[in-house]
């Protein structure tokens, strides 16, 4: 199949086209010519106002609910929700039932996203069954398709375990995961520890929750070498001290959900359910830490931290409703009111290589893993933009700016 865009402005800093307006022809799912004007009368001809096209967006951090809670989101829709909003390359958290622990569980969802325009990479659990004692078959469950090894959302408990995998892993290159939550500070904690939750009447889950464990961590990985990713740090406190591991050559790297860039602990104000997240939304200085961490290098990724939730975990009391939040639709419009273009697209382009897949470029003979959008347009993100099943979003009502027409990922188009 022949696809041909027109008329698309580049912004991919490795390409000799970088913000070059330019036609781009596709042919058997590779980039077979770029210039000025192509002619071709047996491609398919998109064409789109002010198209822009980057590499495919990666996201280290999604949910579904197949296997086991289809009702919150099938492979299916999710991976149609992940195309419309412009990701062709996922990290799918092993959060179903079974959960991804084996090696029929990784092949199951290797296969489910190879035919479509977004591919699936499974993180397989780090421990059998999420349980935090006994350590999965992390070589054969690699050796089968999946590109990192946690237990979702949780902290690892028990630091022999963790000393242990972080071992293990270094004999076959593989990363692990480490939530930084220490469960027993804060354990009935539904907010962020400060005054908002104090107004409020909420229990408080204090930074220190974060911190300790994360200390832990980076001692431990200090101690044994091997690689380790952070998911989702949320305190002031976090980004300095990852700032500080990686400028001692530590092999470190750590990720921020959107919700806390662009929310904090006071948009909980009428006991919103759908911002009950977990990291909780921090304090204003939190947040202002890390935009800077984001900007000097500390933080290396941003996620949706997209989870689907059925409706009753969320239509409840605040006290007991689920933490969780879809993000995957304003993931791009939100992130573009806070950073300039450019650097919103180098974010959601990067990270592939620290989860040890190959990243694309903009250039003849490179296969086309692209993401086609709009970065002009102000708009509100509201439900008629919602794709997945599950309604459960923290966005609703943040400003916007730009707008996702689709991706293009070898010979799948998603528009």
């Amino acid at each position: 199949m022949k696809i041909l865009l027109k008329k698309a402005t580049v912004i991919n800093s490795q390409s000799n086209f970088h913000f070059q307006q330019v036609d781009l022809l596709i042919d058997s799912g590779k980039i077979v010519q770029i210039a000025t004007d192509i002619d071709s009368s047996d491609a398919k001809v998109i064409q789109k106002p002010n198209l822009h096209v980057s590499c495919g967006w990666f996201d280290s951090s999604v949910c579904f609910g197949e296997p086991g809670f289809e009702e919150r989101e099938t492979l299916a829709n999710g991976l149609r929700t992940a195309s419309k909003s412009g990701f062709t390359d996922i990290a799918l958290e092993a959060v179903g039932q079974p959960v991804t622990d084996s090696q029929s569980a990784v092949i199951h969802l290797k296969q489910a996203g190879q035919h479509t325009a977004t591919h699936i990479h499974p993180i397989a659990c780090f421990t059998k069954g999420q349980q935090g004692t006994h350590l999965t078959e992390m070589y054969d469950l690699q050796n089968h398709g999946a590109i990192a090894f946690g237990d979702f959302n949780q902290g690892i408990k028990n630091a022999e375990v963790l000393r242990t995998g972080l071992l293990y892993a270094q004999r076959f290159n593989g990363l692990i995961i480490a939530s930084p939550q220490d469960a027993c500070v804060g354990a009935k904690g539904v907010a962020h520890e400060g005054i908002t939750s104090t107004q409020l009447g909420l229990s408080g889950i204090p930074s220190l929750n974060e911190i300790l464990q994360l200390q832990r961590d980076i001692e431990l990985l200090t101690y044994t070498g091997g690689k380790l990713h952070i998911p989702f740090i949320s305190t002031a406190e976090s980004v300095e001290m990852i700032r500080k591991a990686k400028k001692k050559g530590l092999a470190i790297s750590c990720s921020v959900a959107l919700a806390n860039l662009c929310l904090t602990e006071e948009d909980i104000h009428g006991f919103n359910t759908d911002r009950k997240l977990s990291p909780p939304l921090r304090s204003k200085k939190d947040q202002a830490a890390l935009k800077e961490g984001i900007l000097d290098g500390t933080i290396d990724l941003i996620s949706a931290h997209h989870q689907p939730l059925n409706i009753e975990l969320k239509h409840t009391e605040f006290e007991h409703a689920n933490p969780g939040t879809i993000g995957l639709e304003a993931m791009f419009g939100v992130l573009n009111t806070i950073f300039p273009t450019e650097k919103a697209i180098q974010l959601l382009t990067k990270g592939k290589t620290i989860f040890g897949l190959k990243s694309t470029s903009i250039a003849e003979g490179e296969k086309a893993v692209l993401t086609l959008f709009n970065p002009e347009g102000n708009g509100v993100f509201n439900t008629t933009n919602i794709l997945s099943t599950s309604k459960n979003c923290a966005f609703i009502g943040l400003p916007t700016q730009g707008s996702v027409y689709g991706v293009i990922h070898e010979n799948q188009i998603q528009l």
